[in-house]
């Protein structure tokens, strides 16, 4: 197989999550007369937080609210995105993008931030040069599981075979958005929201636990990612 996209998660897949996600929510909805426990929210990890917020909701939601919510769950994200310690590379990252794009492999995130947030991670990384496109939850009809971020994705790189496309997330939107997207590979790492167990009911073509395993599910030798490592070390 002959792979030409690669489409990463951000938070918990490529970006380390010390639990921001969770705490804003926690505060969004506290402030809003909705307090909720950090873990009611693991189970919304990856999804478009308006309809995550919605969920949380539950018969408490109107339009008006989650609108509400979901602006100051925004501005919470902001700041700890653009200030807070923590916001790092999840180990093997950076060294898979260039790996994969040295081997004719385009590198993309998306994510279910809106994109605004996005665009802060990324910032905040410098990881525009490291990557080949970035799309949001807020940019397509619907967010994951859909497939729409990866159609698009997929249109905006002429590929019109999806079996082209590796998926990379860490939750079960992510594995399904793979599915529904019809990836060539789906794979699920342990280092976000769900543990190997966890993750093995979806299941994925491969779950691995860093980002380092991913070259050789996609063909990439050990001598690639040796000259890699000697040329940042360089």
């Amino acid at each position: 197989m002959t792979y030409r996209l690669a489409l990463f998660d951000i938070a918990g897949t490529t970006v380390s999550d010390p639990g921001f996600v969770a705490q804003a929510f926690v505060g969004a909805m506290t402030a809003a007369g909705h307090p909720i426990e950090a873990e009611t929210c693991r189970a919304l990890m990856g999804y478009r937080k308006p309809e995550a917020i919605a969920r949380l909701l539950g018969d408490a939601a109107t339009p008006a609210k989650v609108e509400a919510i979901h602006d100051d769950f925004v501005a919470r994200m902001l700041r700890c995105y653009r200030e807070a310690p923590g916001v790092a590379p999840l180990p093997g990252a950076e060294s898979t993008f260039a790996l994969l794009r040295a081997h004719g492999i385009q590198v993309a995130l998306n994510t279910g931030f809106s994109r605004d947030i996005a665009e802060a991670i990324v910032a905040r990384l410098d990881w525009h040069g490291r990557i080949d496109a970035l799309i949001a939850s807020d940019e397509v009809p619907e967010g994951r599981p859909a497939p729409h971020m990866a159609q698009a994705l997929l249109r905006r790189f002429g590929l019109d075979d999806a079996s082209a496309l590796v998926k990379i997330g860490d939750t079960e939107v992510d594995i399904n958005e793979g599915r529904n997207a019809g990836a060539g590979l789906v794979v699920a790492v342990t280092t976000g929201a769900f543990t190997r167990a966890e993750l093995e009911p979806y299941r994925p073509d491969a779950i691995v636990d860093s980002l380092f395993e991913l070259p050789a599910l996609l063909g990439i030798g050990a001598d690639a990612r040796d000259d890699a490592a000697r040329g940042r070390a360089a």
